[in-house]
C-alpha cells in the first residue's frame, strides 16, 4: 500500500509532465482501436448489404463470376436464355421467379457528358429494376422506369452530382449509347458503400447491355415457405441440369464478402503497421520521460532508500507509476479511437464511399486489445529507468541531484551499436547484391531492423558529434545563447540521442518511400522513352474494353500513320517438355506493335514473332520449360480451337513495360478464334504522321469526343499520369506517417519540460548575472531546433539508403534508375527546423516566466 501510495503522489506531483506522454499513448492507442472499429464497420456494412441484395437463390450464366464482375471478353455480360426462368419457375419449392440484366461494364454520363461513375474506385451498375432491388432501394422521388426513355438513379448519385427528375444522362456500352431522362431517385435502405446505380425497365436494359433480348443476366429465386436455401439450390439444379452457377444467398454473400476481404486486409494490416510505428517512437518519449523523472528524483529516492525502502519498493514505485499512465492513457484512447473510426469514416464519405454511423461495430476485442497493449508497452518502456532507480543508493541523498554517467556503460552502448548498424550495413550490402528480388527482400528487412537498431544505440554517441557540427554551422552566430544553447543539448547525449531517435524514425521511412516513389516515376519515364515507339495510347480508365466502332473512328482519324490493335486472349500451353501451363494469356496484336513497343529480345526478332503460326515467349517461361526460337508450343484458346505455333522470338525479363507477356498476332489468333469470340481490344496505340503529332492529337480526340468512355494520352499524359498515381499512394503513407511525427515532437517537448524543470536553479542563476528572457527563450528554441535537425539527419541520412537498396532490388524487376528526391530530401530537413521551434514554444514560454529568486533558491 505505501508503494502505491508513493506512486500515486508522485504520479499527480508530475501530472503536467506526465500529459505528454500519456498523450502519445493516447494517439497510439487510438489508432490501433480506429483501425479496428474501422475495419469492422466496414466488413458489417458489406455484410448488410450482401445479404440484402442476395436473393434466397440465385442463377446466373456460367462465365459469371463468382463476385458479380459481369464483363466477358466481348465486353457484354455472360447471359443465359429466357428459358431458364420458365425452367426455374417449375422447380420444386419455388414460390417466385424473375430475369434480370445487369453490368457493370458500362459508363454513364449527364447531358455535359461528364462522368457519373464513382471517383473511390466503387463500380457503377446498370441493370433492370426488378423485385430483389425493391427489398433493398425506396422511391424517393418520381417512379420507377417504364420504356426505353426513362431512367432511375440512386439518391447518392443524384445529390452528389446534382441530378433531378427529367435530367437527360447516358448510358455508354459496348452496344453502344443509350439517352433516356431520369424518372425517379431511389434510396438504399441499406448503406450504400460507394457504388452508383442506375435502372433501367428489364426489356431496355436487354437491349442497352447486351444488345438483344430474350436473354438474362441472373434469375432471382425465392423459396416458398418451409423450404431451406439448401434445398432449393438442390431442385433448381435438378430442373436445370448443368451448365449453370446456382449459388444461395450465404453463397452468394460470401463470394461477395471474399471479393473485399482482400482489400480490407491489407487497408487493415497496413493501417496496425503504422500504428506500431507510432507506438515505437511512444517508447522512445516514455523512456525520455521516466529516466529524467529518476533522475531528477535522486535525491529523494537516496532518502527513501536511507529510511529503508528496498530496491524492489522504487522499482514498483515506478512501474506503478508507468501502470497508471499506461492505463490512464489507454482508456483515453480507447474512447479517442472510436472517434477516429466515426472520423474515418466522414472521412470516406467525402471520397464517395458512404458508411453509417448506424453500422459503427465495436467488438469486445478492441477495447481489451487496445488497453492490454497500451498498458503493456508503457510499463515496459519505464522498465529500464525503474531498474535504475532501484540501484540508487541511500548515499545519493548526501549529494546533489543527479548522477554522474556511467562512462563504461556509454562505452559498451557504443560498442553494441556500432556492431548492430555495421551487421545492418552489411544486410543492405546483401540485399543490393542479390541476384532474386525475394531473397534480396529478406536481407533487406534484416537491414532496415538491424540498421535502426545500431542508429538507436548508437544514438548518444552520434549526438556529441554530430550536435557540435550542427552547433558551429547554426548556433555559433547568435553568440553566447547559441553556444550555451550547444552545451544544452550535449550535456545529456543519452538523452539528446533518445529524443532524435524518435523523430528519426519516422522521417527515415518517409526518405525511404520517397526515395523509392521517385525511382519508380523516374525508370517507368526512362522505359517509356527508350520503349515506347507510339505518339499516343487509347484505353478506359474504368476498364471498359474498347469497341469497333471506336476503333473505326481511330482508324479514320486525319494525320495518323498507324493504328495498332492490342488484345488479350486466356489459353492453355503445352511445351515440347510435355508440361502444361493453365490460364496462360497471350497478347494479341498487329504487327505494328513491334515498332509501337520496342522490347528487348534475347533470342530472334519480335516482329517474326507476328508471322503466321508464330508467337514470342517471355525468358522466364522459356528456360522454365526448355524452349528455343523455333521450338513449337501447343496453344488451346479458351474460346477457340487449339492451334500449334513456333517460337521466333524469346523476349527479356529485364524490362517493365508488358513483362512477361507472349506475343502473337491477331491474325494468327483469328484463324482458330471464331469472329463472335474474339475478344475487344485492351488498348489502341496511335502513331502521327512525321510533323503532324500536335494536330493528330487533337484531330484523335475530336474522333473519339463520342467515346467519353475512352481516355487519348501522349507520353506526357501518360507519364504524369503515373507520377499522379505514386505520388496520391505516397501521399496516404506521408499522412500515415505523420501520427508517429507527432508522437515525435511531444517528445521533444517533453525532453524540453522537463530540462527546464532540471534546470530551474541554473535558469534562475542565469537571468540573474544578465541573460534577458527573449535570451533565454531563444536559448531553449535553439536547443530544440537542432535537437530536431540531428534526428533529422539521422532519419534522411537512414532512409536513403534503405530506399537506395530498394530501388536495387526493384532494378531486378526492371526498375532501374536510382533517383534521389531531393527537393523533398530538402523541405523535410527544413520543416524539422520549425517542428524544432514549435516543440519549444510552451517550455521556452515557461522559462521565460520563471520567478528569478525563487528560481535560483530551488534545490
Amino acid at each position: 500500500m505505501t508503494v502505491l501510495k508513493t506512486s500515486m503522489r508522485n504520479f499527480l506531483a508530475h501530472k503536467g509532465r506526465m500529459a505528454l506522454s500519456a498523450v502519445a499513448v493516447l494517439l497510439s492507442v487510438a489508432f490501433v482501436c480506429g483501425t479496428l472499429v474501422f475495419t469492422d464497420t466496414m466488413s458489417t456494412t458489406f455484410d448488410k448489404l450482401f445479404a440484402a441484395t442476395s436473393s434466397d437463390v440465385t442463377v446466373s450464366a456460367k462465365g459469371a463470376s463468382d463476385t458479380g464482375e459481369t464483363t466477358s471478353d466481348d465486353g457484354k455480360p455472360p447471359v443465359m436464355p429466357a428459358s431458364v426462368l420458365d425452367e426455374v419457375r417449375g422447380a420444386d419449392g419455388v414460390k417466385s421467379a424473375e430475369g434480370t440484366v445487369f453490368s457493370t461494364s458500362v459508363t454513364v454520363v449527364d447531358g455535359d457528358r461528364d462522368s457519373l461513375s464513382p471517383t473511390n474506385g466503387g463500380p457503377t451498375v446498370v441493370g433492370s429494376w426488378n423485385g430483389n432491388d425493391a427489398r433493398t432501394m425506396e422511391i424517393t422521388s418520381g417512379a420507377a422506369p417504364e420504356g426505353p426513355d426513362q431512367i432511375m438513379v440512386d439518391a447518392d448519385t443524384a445529390d452528389k452530382h446534382g441530378l433531378e427528375l427529367g435530367d437527360e444522362i447516358g448510358v455508354i456500352s459496348v452496344v453502344g449509347t443509350h439517352k433516356a431522362k431520369i424518372s425517379g431517385i431511389a434510396e438504399f435502405t441499406v448503406t450504400n458503400p460507394g457504388a452508383a446505380v442506375f435502372y433501367l425497365d428489364t426489356g431496355t436494359a436487354q437491349r442497352t447491355l447486351v444488345g438483344g433480348s430474350g436473354v438474362y443476366t441472373n434469375v432471382n429465386v425465392t423459396a416458398a415457405a418451409g423450404v431451406s436455401d439448401a434445398q432449393l439450390k438442390k431442385n433448381v439444379l435438378a430442373e436445370l441440369g448443368g451448365g449453370y452457377k446456382v449459388q444461395t444467398a450465404e453463397e452468394t454473400a460470401e463470394a461477395n464478402r471474399k471479393g473485399v476481404e482482400d482489400f480490407m486486409s491489407v487497408m487493415k494490416y497496413a493501417m496496425l503497421g503504422f500504428a506500431g510505428i507510432a507506438f515505437l517512437v511512444g517508447i522512445f518519449l516514455i523512456v525520455n520521460t521516466f529516466s529524467m523523472l529518476v533522475a531528477q528524483r535522486t535525491r529523494e529516492i537516496g532518502l527513501m532508500r536511507a529510511i529503508g525502502s528496498s530496491r524492489k519498493q522504487v522499482n514498483r514505485s515506478v512501474l506503478a507509476e508507468a501502470l497508471l499512465l499506461g492505463v490512464v492513457g489507454s482508456v483515453l484512447g480507447v474512447g479517442a479511437g472510436v472517434g477516429l473510426a466515426v472520423g474515418l469514416m466522414n472521412l470516406m464519405g467525402l471520397m464517395g464511399m458512404e458508411l453509417s454511423t448506424d453500422d459503427l461495430t465495436i467488438a469486445w476485442t478492441t477495447p481489451v486489445t487496445g488497453l492490454v497493449l497500451g498498458v503493456v508497452v508503457t510499463v515496459l518502456a519505464a522498465y529500464l529507468p525503474a531498474r535504475r532507480a532501484g540501484r540508487i543508493s541511500p548515499m545519493a541523498a548526501l549529494r546533489d541531484a543527479g548522477t554522474p554517467a556511467d562512462g563504461r556503460a556509454g562505452r559498451v552502448r557504443g560498442a553494441v551499436g556500432l556492431v548492430l548498424t555495421g551487421a545492418g550495413a552489411g544486410a543492405l550490402y546483401l540485399a543490393g547484391a542479390a541476384d532474386k528480388a525475394a531473397d534480396g527482400s529478406l536481407w533487406l528487412g534484416l537491414g532496415v531492423v538491424l540498421s535502426l537498431l545500431g542508429f538507436v544505440v548508437v544514438g548518444p554517441v552520434l549526438a556529441s558529434g554530430v550536435v557540435r557540427v550542427l552547433g558551429a554551422v547554426l548556433l555559433r552566430v547568435f553568440g553566447p545563447v547559441g553556444r550555451m544553447a550547444e552545451r544544452n543539448a550535449l550535456r545529456n547525449p543519452r538523452r539528446t540521442g533518445a529524443t532524435g531517435a524518435a523523430l528519426m524514425i519516422g522521417l527515415a521511412l518517409v526518405a525511404c518511400l520517397s526515395v523509392v516513389g521517385s525511382s519508380m516515376v523516374a525508370s517507368a519515364t526512362d522505359q517509356l522513352d527508350k520503349s515506347v515507339g507510339t505518339d499516343f495510347i487509347v484505353q478506359s480508365d474504368s476498364g471498359q474494353l474498347i469497341t469497333p466502332q471506336a476503333v473505326e473512328a481511330a482508324r479514320n482519324t486525319p494525320g495518323l500513320e498507324r493504328v495498332t490493335e492490342y488484345k488479350v486472349l486466356d489459353a492453355d500451353l503445352t511445351t515440347p517438355d510435355g508440361k502444361t501451363s493453365k490460364g496462360e494469356t497471350i497478347n494479341a496484336a498487329d504487327p505494328t506493335y513491334a515498332e509501337d513497343l520496342r522490347t528487348e529480345t534475347v533470342a530472334g526478332d519480335l516482329a517474326d514473332a507476328y508471322r503466321p503460326d508464330s508467337m514470342s515467349v517471355f525468358e522466364g517461361f522459356a528456360e522454365e520449360h526448355g524452349l528455343t526460337v523455333g521450338s513449337e508450343v501447343k496453344v488451346d484458346f479458351r474460346d477457340g480451337g487449339t492451334a500449334t505455333l513456333t517460337v521466333r522470338a524469346i523476349t527479356s525479363d529485364d524490362v517493365v513495360i508488358d513483362k512477361g507477356a507472349m506475343y502473337a498476332s491477331i491474325a494468327t489468333v483469328a484463324e482458330y478464334v471464331p469472329a463472335e469470340r474474339m475478344p475487344l481490344d485492351v488498348l489502341l496505340f496511335a502513331s502521327a504522321e512525321e510533323g503532324r503529332q500536335d494536330a493528330a492529337y487533337r484531330d484523335l480526340k475530336a474522333a473519339l469526343d463520342d467515346y467519353p468512355q475512352y481516355t487519348v494520352r501522349d507520353q506526357t499524359d501518360y507519364k504524369e499520369a503515373l507520377k499522379d498515381q505514386i505520388g496520391q499512394l505516397l501521399n496516404m503513407v506521408y499522412g500515415l506517417l505523420a501520427l508517429a511525427i507527432v508522437v515525435a515532437v511531444l517528445g521533444v517537448v517533453n525532453t524540453l519540460a522537463l530540462s527546464v524543470v532540471e534546470r530551474t536553479r541554473e535558469i534562475g542563476l542565469l537571468r540573474a548575472i544578465g541573460l534577458s528572457r527573449r535570451q533565454l527563450r531563444r536559448m531553449i528554441r535553439m536547443e530544440s531546433v537542432v535537437i530536431a535537425l540531428f534526428g533529422a539527419l539521422l532519419g534522411l541520412g537512414l532512409g536513403m539508403a534503405w530506399g537506395a537498396t530498394a530501388q536495387q532490388l526493384l532494378a531486378l524487376e526492371g526498375l532501374n534508375v536510382l533517383d534521389i528526391p531531393w527537393p523533398t530530401i530538402t523541405g523535410v530537413f527544413v520543416a524539422s527546423a520549425f517542428v524544432g521551434l514549435f516543440a519549444a514554444l510552451i517550455p521556452a514560454f515557461r522559462a521565460g516566466r520563471m520567478n528569478v529568486l525563487n528560481a535560483i533558491a530551488t534545490e
